[in-house]
């Protein structure tokens, strides 16, 4: 029976291309896939594009090429990847320029766009497209003038497409993040789009590679400290059979651990309903999955079950939302918390008396509760030291600015023992999230997909 392996490559922006390198050595894969991308990703791309033009996409593209190239062609090996990001036809174009740098030639390296709807959103609203919020159905009217991005989450299907017009690397935009993992199993297999059974297996398979070593014991909450190789952490590799049933293990020399314990966490991880996970290709039910130990380090998958896929897709924007202005100092004991508190105290007061009204203020008291929120313990007496973080959003940079100015004065005016003072240089610019639906077709008739050799 024919099989296809699978790496994953890279669980976010900034994660380390280390233990991709080591699966194209090691791994005995056909594919290396990159989940690069998130929400708060693409805000961060859009102020990248906002500086320079030509930016865009995520900046570990070209050290990544650097790294894995040699392997593409000397093996065989295909990279996918959603680093495209608000501008895949730059990250393409520097994929090219890496690939000549290096020498490489003979590959081709394929782009898909169509994702990015920003300028279509008035095409949409005259079609008769709400784009109203999907969770509190507010009007899109509210923010339409903010509109900073708008991309569609697509599926496999264009990459499909890349891979059979010959691509050695494809580039996309706002993809999901399990959608260049199923791809090749559908290029590869010939699954047809209707085999939700086989689709759904794929996605699930993709999802447990997406996150890089959460399924290796990365962020794992059972016996953590048993993991051996923390500073070396293998990334996933999935075997996957022709029927959709696939094995997850790692390589071998790389560290983390590959359990059914371990999958499981990854399993259950950004899952709402176990019984319908939706992704563009095919709606996911994991309700009678199978998890098995097949070996060391490695475990079986079996019993995803498909769905019909949905007649719409997720469109997520970001819109100005304001801007950010956050200052952190420090507290020791004895009675770090009650000095905490009291500076919140000052500085609240101080909004007051002068005017600052703020769109909202935040306090987080960090070393207590702003990881635990209100499940934090009551031995604030027996803290150490504390240190208060408060963060306000305003309207202009103006008046975000004026935030930091208050708490130098209280180092000398206020509670004893504060210290190690950080407030932000200069405010931040905020992006707002808003998710909508929209037909299938008004996007997929819009995809485009480009092979360049180089």
């Amino acid at each position: 029976m024919k099989k296809v392996r699978i790496g994953a490559a890279q669980g976010f922006y900034g994660d380390t291309i280390e233990a991709a390198v080591a699966t194209a050595v090691k791994g005995d894969v056909q594919y290396l896939c990159f989940d690069a991308l998130a929400e708060l990703t693409m805000a961060i791309l859009v102020k990248d594009k906002r500086k320079n033009e030509n930016a865009g996409f995520t900046k570990d593209i070209p050290q990544q090429m650097k790294d894995l190239l040699p392997y593409v062609k000397e093996k065989g090996i295909k990279l996918l990847t959603n680093g495209g990001g608000i501008n895949p036809i730059g990250a393409q174009q520097e994929i090219l320029r890496v690939a000549r740098e290096l020498g490489v030639s003979g590959l081709k390296v394929a782009v898909v766009t169509g994702d990015n709807v920003l300028d279509r959103i008035p095409e949409f609203l005259e079609k008769g497209h709400p784009l109203n919020h999907l969770e509190t159905e507010k009007s899109i009217e509210d923010v339409k003038e903010r509109l900073e991005f708008a991309n569609a989450y697509i599926g496999a299907e264009p990459i499909v497409k890349a891979l059979e017009g010959g691509a050695d690397i494809v580039v996309t935009g706002r993809t999901t993040d399990t959608a260049q993992f199923l791809a090749p199993l559908i290029y590869e297999f010939g699954w047809s789009p209707d085999e939700w059974d086989k689709l759904a297996s794929g996605v699930f398979m993709g999802h447990l590679l997406e996150c890089s070593a959460q399924s290796t014991g990365g962020n794992f909450s059972g016996n953590w400290w048993e993991i051996e190789g923390f500073d070396r952490m293998g990334y996933p590799i999935a075997e996957v059979s022709e029927n959709g049933n696939f094995i997850i293990s790692k390589v071998e020399d790389r560290g983390g651990l590959v359990t059914v314990d371990t999958v499981k966490e990854q399993m259950l991880y950004e899952i709402h309903d176990p019984s319908a996970y939706i992704t563009p290709d095919v709606i996911v039910d994991l309700t009678n999955v199978k998890l098995e130990n097949a070996g060391a380090n490695k475990v079986s998958v079996t019993g995803v079950k498909g769905k019909p896929r949905t007649d719409t897709l997720k469109v997520v924007m970001g819109y100005e939302n304001g801007y950010a202005s956050q200052v952190i100092v420090g507290f020791s004991w004895p009675d770090a918390m009650l000095k905490a508190k009291k500076v919140d105290e000052i500085i609240r007061i101080q909004l007051e008396r002068y005017g600052l009204n703020y769109q909202e203020v935040r306090t987080d008291f960090m070393g207590y509760n702003s990881l635990s929120g209100p499940l934090a313990h009551d031995s604030q007496s027996e803290l150490n030291e504390v240190f208060l973080r408060m963060v306000v959003r305003a309207e202009t940079k103006q008046e975000a600015a004026r935030f930091s100015r208050l708490f130098p004065p209280i180092a000398l005016n206020g509670p004893p023992s504060m210290s190690g003072f950080a407030g932000n240089a200069s405010p931040r610019a905020l992006i707002g999230m808003w998710s909508t639906l929209l037909p299938r077709e008004e996007v997929e008739n819009q995809m485009k997909v480009e092979v360049v050799e180089v």
